[in-house]
């Protein structure tokens, strides 16, 4: 084989594991979660909002790479570029939901550890030693760790998930042929969208991370990723969550929808009832495989965002002190402490609610896409980017739609808030 193609497949290989991240750390919360649930209660109903929820926030979480990829420096340096102001809000916003989202994960983690029984631990108690574990691996282990077990985590996790979907479409789905199911389409149902698209694939946020990653990736095999490299990277990785996303309403709608039951609050009993929504298909065998593999996806979920938020974070301090690498490196451990400590107080109040924490949570990430957004595609606008490089005609559409329909959801949820 010509040695050019041998480099150019090896410079792939390289450049791949950011973008694997970002749906290793999207699939995680919003898809056993929000997908799942979004199929137990309205059916096929949502399937479209999901897919669409993906397609208008393509384009923000792509700027992440691209902008690294096409000018050499991180996502939040662009910000830096634009004034130090925005470098603020970000940082602002990322404080705000950092703790919360970090504990929420860390919840879902917890219950389905104590889906083993061998612990006699409370839920919280549990989510906080996970957490602490987490944060000991990233200090110990740094990049290399999370690059390898997101990889097999994802492949895990697609087997598994479309091989129980097949199995229940073969079944067919419990609801009876005159079934009618709750439309989602009132002012009650609002509030649930809300949290569905917060956390659909993923909070804006995480488009930081990727960019940021890709200078761990960098470190970690002495190349670069360039701007075809790291497309292919994001477009594997989003295109696994979208997939995913697809699957997890499939299993909700077929083994949920129409059966009375619905997702509990309690952590416990959730964990549980998700573990049922294979193992009543694949068969009772299957419930440790099962349970070990969400837990699994869970656990490397509470590592990705346990290093991704202290990493962006470390990041703005970095930016708005003139700091070298090596400070970055030591801030971004001070954060992750100052994180495990914010999410172990925030488990701790929200400890008898599961469902109640995951949809604060979720409402605050969407709340905060327009203007994150906003940020993300006027920084891929700018001068320095390569005119090659910049949103096309596509992607400027897109965008538009994409800041549209979230100032409106965001205006039509303050409405059923404030004024219903």
């Amino acid at each position: 084989m010509n040695p050019s193609v041998l480099e150019s497949r090896s410079n792939l290989w390289k450049a791949i594991g950011p973008g694997i991240l970002v749906a290793c750390t999207a699939v995680g919360a919003s898809h056993l979660v929000w997908s799942t649930r979004a199929g137990a209660d309205f059916g096929w109903s949502l399937l479209g909002l999901v897919l669409l929820a993906n397609l208008l926030k393509f384009p923000f979480f792509l700027y992440g790479q691209r902008y690294t990829a096409a000018t050499g420096e991180s996502l939040l340096a662009g910000y830096h570029r634009l004034g130090v102001g925005y470098v603020y809000v970000f940082l602002t916003i990322n404080i705000l939901t950092g703790a919360i989202n970090i504990a929420g994960i860390g919840m879902v983690t917890g219950a389905l550890l104590s889906g083993y029984g061998f612990l006699n631990l409370s839920v919280p108690v549990l989510s906080i030693a996970v957490l602490a574990f987490c944060g000991l691996l990233i200090l110990l282990g740094r990049y290399r760790f999370l690059d390898g077990m997101a990889k097999v985590v994802m492949g895990v996790l697609i087997v598994a998930t479309f091989a129980a979907l097949a199995l229940a479409a073969m079944k067919g789905g419990v609801a009876e042929p005159d079934f009618v199911g709750p439309s989602p389409w009132t002012w009650v149902s609002f509030a649930f969208l809300i949290s569905l698209l917060g956390w659909m694939p993923a909070p804006v946020d995480l488009s930081a991370w990727s960019s940021l990653w890709m200078f761990s990736r960098e470190k970690q095999t002495g190349h670069f990723a360039t701007v075809k490299e790291s497309g292919i990277d994001f477009y594997l990785g989003y295109s696994m969550g979208v997939l995913l996303a697809v699957g997890f309403v499939g299993l909700g709608a077929l083994v949920m929808f129409g059966s009375g039951e619905s997702f509990s609050g309690s952590g416990v009993a959730f964990a549980q009832q998700l573990v049922n929504l294979y193992a009543q298909n694949i068969g009772d065998w299957s419930r440790p495989l099962i349970l070990t593999a969400a837990f699994i996806t869970m656990f490397s979920t509470s590592i990705t965002a346990l290093d991704g938020y202290p990493r962006s974070l470390a990041a703005c301090c970095s930016l708005i002190g003139g700091l070298s690498h090596s400070a970055f490196n030591r801030i971004h451990q001070v954060w992750i402490v100052i994180s495990l400590v914010l999410a172990s107080g925030v488990i701790l109040f929200w400890a008898q609610s599961l469902i109640h924490l995951l949809t604060f949570a979720a409402v605050i990430s969407f709340l905060t896409s327009p203007i994150l957004a906003a940020i993300n595609f006027k920084v891929m606008c700018g001068k320095n980017v390569p005119k090659a490089y910049r949103p096309g005609w596509f992607l400027h559409i897109l965008s538009w739609s994409g800041l549209a329909f979230f100032l409106v959801m965001t205006l039509g949820y303050l409405y059923v808030v404030f004024w219903m």
